[in-house]
């Protein structure tokens, strides 16, 4: 073998050990010199994970509400009275709506409204927002479990298929970011799709 041939043979295998160790390098420096990206893939804002533990009561047959009922489905929860002034039915139309471009998956995400005082929805609202489920509670420690800036009622919530408290939207928060998030992690907790 000539010494040309055996120069282009190490010279080529030299790139290509470049080539393979460029990634293992450049993420080391990277994760050495505590580098975060600019911006995150989710709009809404991530919360330590918690599961949710406190009970309450479902409004429509009078039953214990429990934590079991947030396994299985995502759940977007909001907080507000039973008066439900008009950022209230903005939430629930925003939740509703969310739900309903999931498509084939909106069976994978349950609405839920806790309702923080002891007034009753006007059954025009709720027939208007059918589906959502209404639960009373007021004094429960459910309500504790919720954090917040301001006040409970500028958030809608998200738990996730286990029961745990994972995600929260800003006051008036930008629907359509809530669709892409909730396409997002439907898909995250079924890869198979």
């Amino acid at each position: 073998m000539s010494n040309e041939k055996v120069l282009r043979s190490r010279l080529k295998l030299i790139l290509m050990a470049l080539v393979i160790l460029s990634p293992i390098v450049i993420s080391s420096y990277l994760h050495r010199a505590n580098f975060r990206p600019g911006h995150t893939i989710n709009y809404g804002e991530l919360l330590e994970v918690k599961p949710l533990q406190g009970e309450a009561t479902n409004l429509l047959d009078n039953t214990i509400f429990r934590s079991r009922q947030l396994k299985g489905v995502w759940s977007l929860i909001m907080i507000d009275s039973g008066q439900c002034d008009a950022y209230c039915q903005e939430k629930l139309y925003m939740i509703r709506q969310a739900r309903l471009a999931q498509h084939v998956d909106k069976d994978k995400v349950q609405r839920i409204w806790l309702i923080n005082d002891d007034i009753k929805p006007s059954q025009e609202v709720i027939s208007k927002y059918k589906g959502t489920r209404l639960v009373l509670a007021n004094g429960r420690d459910l309500l504790k479990e919720f954090p917040f800036e301001a006040r409970p009622e500028d958030h809608i919530y998200v738990v996730d298929p286990m029961g745990n408290l994972m995600m929260r939207y800003p006051n008036k928060p930008d629907a359509q970011k809530i669709v892409g998030d909730l396409k997002r992690l439907i898909k995250l907790s079924h890869p198979e799709h």
